[in-house]
């Protein structure tokens, strides 16, 4: 089938526009989810762990730390890498190694390919109005990862050893980098895509394919605020994924198999977040809101919404604790899914991934900073995560306000491409 022409527009009302870019999704969706059962694994045993080894809060968090590096350095690289490569070899890739990965630095590398990746695919695939919920959709994967791992580590860690944990999870991703390599093409080389969709998917004004150079990107101030943006609200997500189960572990006495319930509630609420947060910006984009004004409200709704995070420490009853909880989880979730479109809403898709990366690595930074942080503030607090939900609750309205300085209005950057 030949490609769309770069004159494409959106079909007119009444065409049938097919749907293979959700089957794309989907197989996005399946991507976050093995990544995030991946590196749940270590935090769902950590409590245990902790116990059989010994280890100190302070030397916990040098353990995340070594993780967040990895996923940092790997972010920064392979951003550049999938936009050089392209998404189906440069995903497979990804998903072996971190497949394959058995050691902590390993696995962060590996999975730092994950995001970068998707973000660039669901540019290809989706027209701007539709990033946003497909980005919310694939990315609730992570939390359905997350609900997976407390339901799945610890009966593999007590019938075969925790060992196994870290083996069967990782062969899962065998599994899919199969049915990627069968399913995935580019729109425009696609058998199995309708024209109508063609017209569909490529129906935002046309841009050059001319490579852009890495070092362009820096100066704009698109960068800059993805980049910020992730740096101050990542490290909340890390502390979720890292620290949750010794917090309820710690505060609530729960042991091993009680973990489950409590993590489980809230990534289901997370899932609502993830699709929810895409849906709420795409929807007011369909009803005539512009991309600044509809991104920034979801945004600016998501970050009011972990405000109440400021109480968790106060009330006594554990299920109240995962009430609060599950809504700033939630609330991150819709946030991530508009924040990481911003970077398709400005920049050309030949540099999503590049900029995601950038972004991403920005992201770990700000986690590997506060994993230190938080360490040396349990150590020496007794284990008292008063200080910490108060920053948490606050850091998004604060990194909502720096993103809308640096870019008042989400126009596109205007990056110089390459001769």
């Amino acid at each position: 089938m030949l490609p769309a022409s770069k004159d494409s527009v959106e079909p007119t009302v009444g065409t049938r526009v097919g749907n293979y870019r959700w089957i794309i999704c989907a197989l996005l969706f399946f991507a976050t989810t093995i990544n995030y059962i991946d590196r749940q694994v270590f935090s769902i045993l950590a409590p245990e762990l902790q116990k059989t080894i010994g280890w100190t809060e302070i030397e916990y968090s040098h353990i995340v730390m070594a993780f967040q590096a990895a996923y940092g350095f790997g972010l920064l690289v392979v951003g550049r890498l999938m936009d050089r490569l392209g998404t189906r070899t440069g995903f497979s890739v990804a998903i072996v190694v971190w497949s394959l990965a058995c050691m902590r630095f390993a696995l962060g590398a590996g999975e730092a390919g994950n995001f970068p990746a998707a973000i660039k695919t669901t540019a290809e695939w989706f027209p701007k109005k539709e990033r946003a919920l497909a980005t919310g959709i694939f990315n609730s994967g992570s939390n359905v990862g997350a609900i997976l791992a407390p339901l799945t580590v610890p009966w593999m860690a007590m019938k075969w050893g925790w060992q196994s944990a870290f083996i069967i999870t990782g062969a899962a991703g065998f599994v899919w980098l199969i049915a990627w390599l069968i399913l995935y093409r580019r729109p425009e080389q696609h058998p199995n895509i309708s024209p109508a969709e063609l017209a569909y998917i490529q129906s935002d004004p046309p841009e050059s394919s001319v490579k852009i150079p890495w070092g362009k990107l820096f100066p704009h101030r698109q960068t800059w605020a993805f980049a910020l943006g992730k740096f101050m609200t990542d490290p909340v997500w890390w502390f979720f994924l890292f620290w949750l189960p010794k917090f309820f572990s710690e505060t609530y006495k729960l042991k091993l198999t009680g973990l489950a319930a409590p993590l489980v509630v809230i990534y289901i609420a997370a899932d609502f977040g993830s699709i929810g947060g895409g849906w709420i910006s795409s929807r007011l984009i369909k009803k005539g809101w512009t991309v600044n004004r509809a991104r920034k409200t979801a945004m600016l709704i998501c970050a009011l919404c972990v405000v109440p995070m400021v109480l968790a420490p106060h009330t006594n009853n554990l299920w109240m604790t995962v009430a609060i909880i599950s809504l700033a989880a939630a609330a991150h979730q819709g946030w991530s899914a508009n924040l990481f479109t911003l970077v398709s809403d400005t920049f050309p898709k030949r540099a999503v991934a590049s900029v995601v990366g950038i972004g991403g690595m920005a992201g770990a930074v700000g986690g590997m900073a506060a994993s230190q942080g938080i360490g040396h503030v349990l150590q020496w607090a007794k284990n008292d995560y008063t200080k910490l939900l108060t920053i948490t609750g606050f850091a998004y309205v604060a990194a909502l306000l720096v993103i809308h300085l640096l870019v008042p209005r989400l126009q596109p950057a205007s990056v110089e491409i390459s001769s």
